[in-house]
Order: C-alpha cells, then structure tokens, then sequence
C-alpha cells in the first residue's frame, strides 16, 4: 500500500488528476524541504498557497508558521484535504477559483504565496497577488520551466515580456531551481522550475500596467506603434504614436524601439514622459 500521503489519498479517496486544471500532485517528500528553505519562514509568516490539491504542502508549511490560507477549486480534492488539514489548527480551507478569490479579506492578510501553482494560472496567480496582496514580500511557486524563465527574463532576451516586467517592477525575480519530473503524478510532459519572487517595492500602477501590456500587444511592430495598435493608454490622445516615439528618444532609446528592449524601470520613465 502506497504511504506517501498524495499516492496514499489518490488511492483512498478514487482521486483522478483532471488535466484540464493542470493537475499533477507531489508525490516526493524531498521537494517539501527544498520549498521551506526557499520560503524561508518565520513563525509569525501567513502563507497563501494556491492549487492546495491533496495538502502534502499544507500540511508540511502549517507547523511553520502563523497561518495557511489553503486555496482549491476542485470539490472533489476536497475531501482529501480537509483529511490533511483536519489536525492542524492554523489553516483555512477556501473552496474557490483563486482568480477570483477576494485577495484582500483573507484575515489574516498573507506575508508570503508558498505554492505548486496549477500550470494554466501560474503567471496570472504571481501578477494577481503581486497587484492586490501588498502585504506579501516572498514568493516560492512551483511553475512550468517556460513560465519561469519567462517571469525571470531581462531586457532583450526572446521571452521577455509583459510576464517579466510587470514583476520586476516590484520583484527581484529568480528562477531558483529545476524540478525533476518524477516528483510529480501523473508525470507531467514539461519541465518544472521552482521561482523565488522577493519583493521590493510597490506593484506597478494600472496605467503603467496598461503601458507595458500595450508595448507588448505586437510584438514585432515598435513600441510607438503597437501602443497605437492596441488604444493607446488614459490620458494621452490620438497622437500616441509621436508623443511615444518623443518620449523613447527622451529616454535614451531609438524613436522606433521595440518594447523588448526597454528594461523594466525605463517602462516608468516612458509614462512619466508621455505624462508630461
């Protein structure tokens, strides 16, 4: 009989991994540690951890800290979960798509986002919380490897986009380690990476995260350009276009530069200018 809690609960409670979720649980203990050391957790820290799935996370982050706000969409995990989470006094399960979830009332307020993130939410999951759980100063998500290097991506390089400088604007950004596949059932067909966000100022205003998503909407126009494409931003007029191009030589850059080529910071510079 399988003893690792995740094979051990799949088989007790008839559990079939849905693929439409992106479901592939831990089923090797070993990562647990590596996740912890990672998160770096302190007693008083309140953990949000999406995609809680057969709680083997839960249940090893609880003893940890303060408090663990468990989120899960799927009713049929939940059975296994409130298994795990039953002998544990400091966890709230949250039966809900974590997209949707009232970050801001979850009492207590999290300090850190531990979790194996379902693959089809990772990057909109990190983006969400970093926007609306100001309170939070870590990251340590298990995600696809090609969302983790996108979400870690400098200036220039072939995966840097609105995934990269979004965060960046309020993260340092690092893929700290890859994951084996075999810690995982069922196996997945990608690679997993473990991310560490650590946080170091305020999320990027809505106009600047408009400005970014704009710059980046055609990727193989100039950025003049694609912010025109795509309706420009609030508060600056049909003449997007030249008043972009002013704006880019004001910082530096080629009047027709391409969004990937400005670093994060210089995205905040652009507004200024088109603000002025």
């Amino acid at each position: 009989m399988p003893t690792q809690p995740s094979l051990r609960r799949m088989r007790e409670h008839d559990v079939r991994p849905r693929r439409d979720l992106g479901q592939n649980f831990l089923v090797d203990s070993n990562i647990l540690g590596v996740i912890e050391r990672l998160a770096g957790l302190e007693p008083q820290d309140v953990v949000l951890e999406v995609g809680g799935g057969l709680g083997v996370l839960s249940e090893h982050l609880a003893p940890r800290c303060a408090h663990v706000h468990v989120v899960e969409i799927d009713t049929a995990l939940v059975p296994a979960l409130e298994e795990a989470l039953a002998p544990l006094g400091n966890t709230t399960l949250h039966v809900a798509d974590a997209m949707d979830l009232d970050l801001a009332a979850l009492d207590p307020a999290p300090t850190k986002v531990v979790a194996n993130l379902p693959y089809g939410i990772a990057a909109g999951a990190i983006l969400r919380t970093i926007e609306e759980l100001p309170s939070v100063t870590r990251w340590v998500a298990m995600v696809q490897k090609e969302v983790g290097v996108r979400l870690a991506a400098h200036a220039g390089r072939e995966l840097y986009g609105v995934p990269s400088a979004i965060p960046q604007l309020a993260c340092d950004v690092e893929v700290a380690r890859t994951v084996s596949r075999s810690v995982f059932a069922p196996v997945p067909n990608v690679d997993s990476v473990l991310v560490r966000l650590d946080r170091k100022g305020p999320a990027p205003s809505p106009e600047l995260r408009r400005l970014i998503r704009g710059a980046f909407a055609h990727r193989r126009k100039a950025l003049p350009r694609s912010l025109e494409l795509s309706g420009g931003i609030p508060g600056v007029g049909p003449d997007i276009r030249p008043r972009a191009r002013a704006a880019l030589e004001a910082i530096g850059h080629p009047a027709d530069e391409r969004a990937e080529r400005l670093a994060p910071e210089e995205f905040r510079e652009l507004l200024e200018q088109l603000a002025s």
